[in-house]
């Protein structure tokens, strides 16, 4: 499919504009890290929400949860490092921390030119989408320009995942 072009379940090239993000840096097997952090990030979030809501202030609707794997390629999957966050709105200037010993911190995540893909299964049966998006972006002039994403559509235990599997990109 041409750059630009609009189905999820094709391979697209796109333009992303940065987004803030309460975020959780973390360490280890996803397995244990995503049920340690998740009580930390979403109640952050969530607070942050229900406060403003509580204020009269413009609320806002928390949306898929993103992470990105900065050196999931790299080392066994119980060293891998974990950046996962949520979207939270642009004015944001500090969150509730909810889990002690977690910190949920705002960061502005940059993207521009991105590759992504519509991934449809387990979490384990991402290889094939993983690769078909590289071969897309090298066929299309472009190379790989940051760390792996992925945004989940759906909870990990729904009939068939859905994860858009994402990397910044640029012209050779």
């Amino acid at each position: 499919m041409a750059p630009g072009k609009s189905s999820k379940k094709e391979p697209q090239i796109l333009e992303m504009p940065s987004q803030k993000m309460a975020v959780v840096h973390t360490k280890g097997a996803p397995d244990k890290v995503f049920p340690e952090t998740m009580p930390a990030l979403y109640g952050s979030v969530y607070t942050l929400k229900f406060d403003l809501k509580k204020k009269g202030l413009p609320t806002f609707k928390v949306s898929g949860l993103r992470a990105r794997y900065p050196n999931a390629q790299l080392v066994p999957k119980d060293e891998w490092t974990h950046i996962i966050g949520l979207p939270i709105p642009e004015d944001t200037t500090s969150l509730p921390q909810k889990v002690p010993g977690i910190e949920v911190k705002i960061e502005t995540w940059e993207y521009g030119t991105i590759a992504q893909i519509l991934h449809l299964g387990a979490y384990d049966q991402e290889e094939a989408t993983v690769e078909r998006l590289h071969r897309f972006i090298e066929d299309n002039g472009y190379e790989i320009a940051g760390v792996h994403e992925e945004e989940y559509l759906t909870k990990p235990d729904a009939k068939v995942p859905k994860t858009i599997i994402r990397y910044p990109v640029r012209k050779k």
